[in-house]
């Protein structure tokens, strides 16, 4: 696919990795931030591509539910990666106002500016967050969804409007069922962050990690490489209509193992204590991703390990971290 492709929230952790392997690949990327959460120096390695004779890279700074900021980026681009979003379970119980606002209302305006535009293709990050606490694990895309916080609310009511266009032929949408992503770039101090890069950022400081209830809840952890060549590939692979589609590694891993994946793999005797469970958390998480295997010929290839040591590697070079030996075996 020639022409810019917009990616909305491109500063943040997962949509910096997206604009850096997309002008890495020879294409054109312009980014559509407010940079409430993502960085500017998130997209420092973004910049030396495209500094060196590589393809063009643009900065929009606005917010998604500012209708002219929109359709001023989404003007002249033919892909459309949608990652702009409140990224917190947590955060949306505390606004959640605020968090229906940027995530769904901030799609609705996003698609709608696209499909005016006559964008051919839209990617959105969704959740697994939508499918809530249920006893079907694996859990495919058919498990019926049962949000249960206003973030998962949100990101099913952004793949209900996809849906709608999808079916109605106004754009082909992949609407992507990302699951716990993790990897460089997370950040390790913030409390609404994912739980690898606190665990992390715990063990950089030598401080106690907090493990909410009693650690047996379990997660599928998605290295956010793996993610990245996903939404490539949902930019590139022949799609009509809409595609709803887990995004994990289809591992399963307690957050008690992860406790021992993280020691392995820093080198760092993890300490942690318990609190007690925290508002729409779930029991057991891991997706079939059988799906995305078939759709876009996908599938997640790093191991937890070795993702966890690329993760701590960065946190020792930005100096978040001790320069510890990395040890132990691989997944």
């Amino acid at each position: 696919m020639d022409g810019i492709t917009l990616v909305t929230g491109g500063a943040g952790f997962i949509g910096s990795h997206v604009v850096e392997t997309l002008l890495g690949a020879g294409r054109d990327v312009r980014v559509l931030d407010d940079f409430s959460s993502g960085r500017e120096e998130n997209l420092d390695a973004a910049w030396a591509i495209a500094g060196h004779g590589g393809p063009g890279l643009q900065i929009v700074e606005g917010d998604v539910r500012d209708e002219v900021r929109v359709r001023d980026a989404v003007g002249g681009c033919e892909a459309v990666v949608h990652l702009a979003a409140v990224p917190s379970v947590t955060l949306s119980f505390e606004d959640p106002v605020g968090c229906d606002s940027v995530t769904h209302g901030g799609t609705v305006n996003v698609l709608r500016e696209a499909v005016d535009a006559e964008v051919a293709r839209f990617v959105l990050a969704s959740s697994c967050a939508v499918y809530g606490d249920t006893t079907e694990v694996p859990i495919a895309e058919t498990t019926p969804a049962h949000p249960l916080s206003p973030y998962a609310d949100s990101k099913l009511g952004s793949e209900r409007i996809c849906a709608g266009a999808g079916d109605a032929g106004q754009i082909a949408a992949a609407c992507l069922r990302f699951f716990n992503v993790f990897g460089p770039r997370q950040d390790p101090v913030s409390a609404y962050s994912g739980v690898i890069s606190r665990f992390l950022g715990a063990a950089a400081r030598g401080e106690t990690a907090t493990v909410y209830g009693d650690g047996r809840q379990t997660r599928d952890f998605v290295y956010v490489g793996d993610v990245v060549r996903a939404v490539l590939s949902a930019l590139e692979r022949p799609l009509s209509g809409v595609s709803v589609l887990n995004v994990g590694s289809g591992r399963e891993t307690s957050v008690l193992d992860l406790i021992a994946a993280v020691r392995a793999a820093s080198g760092v005797d993890l300490q942690y204590g318990h609190e007690p469970v925290r508002e729409g958390d779930i029991l057991r998480s891991c997706g079939d991703v059988g799906r995305a295997r078939w759709v876009l010929g996908w599938q997640a290839e790093t191991s937890l390990h070795e993702g966890i040591v690329e993760t701590w590697r960065w946190l020792q070079q930005t100096g978040d971290a001790p320069a510890a030996p990395v040890r132990g075996r691989r997944d």
